[in-house]
């Protein structure tokens, strides 16, 4: 059974997975701990990555579409969803020792770039590599208010 689940980025799940919050809470009232990470639509970092992508402010919409979505679980208990500012490297998706890792190619959008299917096999490995990356990111995070 997962104990902990991470998404860093992850907007499409809403848009793919009907009832996406739903699912969350319950998994959270199985002993689940779920952390999300997005980015802050109106820092330097997002609008770049914009530019660099020729998307415009659609990164910034979307930043602002996933707060919308993720906004009505912040005062679940097990669910902690917190806003960054730093440049987006790779979208993470991790549940307990499986990950996945879209890494993001200068210039393409996120779609469009290599998914990487990872199982923690050792400690201090790739799996390891970006676990610490999101955590890292995580710390400078701050909590998406209400």
């Amino acid at each position: 059974m997962v104990q902990e689940f991470d998404v860093y980025a992850a907007l499409f799940l809403h848009e793919q997975i009907p009832g996406w919050n739903d699912l969350l809470r319950d998994r959270t009232e199985g002993g689940v701990r779920v952390r999300v990470l997005i980015g802050d639509p109106d820092c330097e970092a997002v609008r770049v990555r914009g530019e660099e992508e020729s998307f415009g402010h659609g990164i910034q919409s979307r930043c602002h579409l996933a707060a919308m979505h993720y906004r009505p679980l912040t005062a679940t208990p097990g669910i902690a969803v917190r806003v960054h500012s730093t440049t987006f490297y790779n979208s993470l998706y991790r549940a307990d020792d499986h990950m996945y890792a879209n890494t993001h190619l200068y210039g393409v959008n996120a779609y469009g770039n290599p998914l990487l299917r990872l199982k923690r096999r050792a400690p201090g490995g790739i799996f390891d590599a970006y676990a610490a990356s999101m955590d890292a990111v995580w710390r400078t995070a701050r909590p998406l208010e209400e």
